[in-house]
């Protein structure tokens, strides 16, 4: 008798190369835009450039766990997504709330509007696609 495992799907392959592909865009894109803040105007809004190195940290590390694709990738690109999710729809309601708080805009601000939103949709699809590709049941 032949034992039969419960397959996964790899989080590289098929669509999960191109959402690696966008969180790589978006780790070069925020890391440069914290980077180049954080050096030259840290003073004006400190809360508002840290929280674009978070983010760019953020966008950095889930690629890396998106494409490492073994259980612990997975797990790291899922606690990414998930950080990630909170953080933009927090900032997202913050930013629109009291807008003194963030004197300029961030990666996540009213919810990532200065990039036509994909930093609101990029967690979910990411949740998504680990939904998709997770083991199933035996």
């Amino acid at each position: 008798m032949v034992e039969t495992r419960p397959t996964q799907r790899r989080t590289n392959s098929g669509p999960g190369r191109l959402l690696i592909a966008v969180y790589l865009l978006f780790a070069i894109a925020a890391t440069s835009r914290a980077g180049l803040q954080l050096a030259t105007k840290f003073d004006e809004a400190p809360v508002a450039y840290l929280l674009s190195g978070v983010a760019a940290l953020i966008y950095i590390v889930a690629a890396v766990g998106l494409a490492r694709a073994g259980h612990t990738g997975r797990r790291v690109a899922l606690a990414c997504c998930s950080v990630e999710l909170v953080g933009v729809v927090a900032v997202g309601i913050l930013s629109l709330v009291d807008k003194e708080l963030f004197p300029d805009e961030t990666v996540w601000s009213q919810f990532g509007s200065g990039y036509g939103y994909i930093p609101l949709v990029l967690p979910v699809l990411g949740l998504i696609w680990l939904w998709r590709t997770r083991r199933a049941p035996a």
